[in-house]
């Protein structure tokens, strides 16, 4: 076996993320000085490339060519003209001409269904298709943008609840932190034991929503998801005098090819379930398709977009886009991640972070709103940094906070995990957020602060948490 010569070492050692943060920076500086169009007609797609070897100009034509028509000699005022692609802008950042920014306009005439929709599916097919992404030529290449027209936009479900359609559920109010779970094992559980962990979290009313995990699949010979639903619906309504008058959403994961989806569907919610979770990074079109089935029912399910998977999409998809349309298709719950000191543990972070929660947040005439996940190490010790962060931009009625392990690992003094010692330790953690000891401080500084706090003033459940979840700084 050879060994690998400093070169070779050096370019797999490449930092994806550092180039991603600064071509990130760069595109949005230069989309602000010079958006893209929008056109009533077409909906445009905002490419960045970097050729090998042809110019800007010439991927336009070769997009136009097998993205749309397939065709080079158009006759003019043709159906065929009308359902051809065309370049609407290039900005190149060089004098070669092969790197930079393109906009291509895709007609509505190739696109639409007869009463004027279209899915995500078909849309992504034909912006981000072959000619896109697995040609060689182009060297890279993102989708950083879509611009659709707002009859088109319309024409999509988006989310049946909402942030506020959450809240009415529960009964949380707009400005009353909404936290969430998830059930820890993560699998190798019967419906019994789902049932004892859900009545776990919903003897406490800091909760609105517990989900179970991805790993947890729906059809189990062991723990089949129709029956875990009603094991958790039954432990939900043994606990509800303990909630203070306030609902709490059960989500079973129904994942599975996209019939198996609609059995185990329709299955859950004859068992009672008020939401149901799984991930559309592999199947296409799932959301839309449990959105669409179950849009007649008086209340449908909450849908939680789970995004595993998410980061294979966003090496070739800005984030924004996919969850854009994943809005669209109708989520009412997506996953972003959480501020915390040090290094990210998840992302998105920084600029693309902040681009995910916008599309997910922003006004949009006809769609709801989806309700921002704060989640992927949410714990005791930066809770109170997201808190924060929501107020100061006005942001609380449309975040939920979950944390799983953070709830549901923390062990008790008998070594055994303790949801109950978890979900003390939050409130802990909320009561010091509220109390407004320690705003202000930096974000690096926060930890060792709350640590201290939590020390002298003798709150025995967050310095717990604390302890095991920073056992380096404690």
């Amino acid at each position: 076996m050879s060994t690998l010569n400093a070169a070779v070492l050096n370019l797999l050692w490449h930092d994806w993320d550092t180039r991603e943060e600064k071509l990130r920076a760069i595109i949005t500086e230069r989309l602000d000085a010079k958006p893209a169009p929008t056109l009533e007609d077409f909906v445009v797609a905002t490419y960045f490339f970097a050729l090998r070897s042809g110019s800007l100009e010439h991927a336009a034509k070769e997009i136009s060519y097998h993205a749309t028509s397939g065709t080079k000699d158009i006759p003019a005022g043709s159906l065929i003209e009308q359902c051809t692609g065309k370049k609407v802008g290039v900005d190149a950042w060089d004098t070669t001409g092969r790197l930079g920014l393109l906009h291509v306009a895709f007609p509505l005439k190739m696109l639409l269904q007869p009463d004027g929709h279209l899915t995500s599916c078909d849309l992504l097919h034909t912006v981000a298709g072959a000619i896109i992404f697995d040609v060689y030529e182009n060297q890279d290449a993102r989708l950083v943008g879509l611009n659709i027209p707002e009859k088109v936009l319309r024409t999509f479900p988006g989310p049946a609840h909402g942030p506020r359609g959450v809240r009415q559920r529960t009964g949380f109010k707009p400005d009353q932190p909404a936290f969430g779970t998830i059930l820890k094992p993560t699998t190798g559980i019967t419906p019994e034991q789902v049932g004892a962990l859900v009545e776990e979290t919903a003897s406490c009313p800091l909760f609105c929503f517990v989900k179970e995990d991805e790993n947890l699949y729906p059809k189990l010979d062991y723990s089949p998801a129709a029956e875990r639903t009603r094991q958790a619906v039954a432990a939900i309504t043994r606990a509800q005098e303990k909630r203070e008058g306030l609902g709490l959403i059960f989500a079973p994961h129904i994942s599975g090819a996209p019939h198996e989806i609609l059995d185990t569907l329709h299955a859950v919610l004859d068992a009672g379930a008020t939401g149901v979770m799984f991930s559309e990074s592999f199947a296409g079109g799932t959301v839309r398709m449990v959105r669409e089935a179950t849009k007649h029912l008086s209340s449908p399910p909450v849908i939680y977009g789970h995004n595993a998977g998410i980061g294979v999409k966003t090496r070739a998809l800005f984030r924004e886009v996919v969850d854009l349309l994943a809005r669209l298709d109708g989520i009412d719950f997506r996953q972003t991640a959480p501020i915390r000191s040090g290094t990210p543990f998840l992302k998105p972070y920084g600029a693309e972070w902040q681009a995910s929660e916008e599309v997910l947040a922003r006004p949009m005439q006809g769609i709801k709103p989806t309700m921002i996940v704060r989640a992927g190490a949410l714990d005791q010790g930066n809770i109170s940094l997201n808190l924060a962060d929501a107020e100061h931009r006005g942001i609380t009625e449309g975040v939920l906070f979950l944390a799983g392990s953070a709830i549901n690992s923390i062990k008790n003094g008998a070594g055994k995990p303790d949801a109950r010692l978890g979900a003390e330790a939050m409130k802990q953690a909320l009561d010091v957020h509220r109390s407004g000891e320690l705003r202000g401080l930096p974000t690096t500084d926060h930890l060792d602060a709350l640590i201290a706090l939590a020390e002298r003033q003798q709150l025995g459940a967050l310095r717990e948490a604390l302890r095991q979840r920073y056992p380096g700084n404690t």
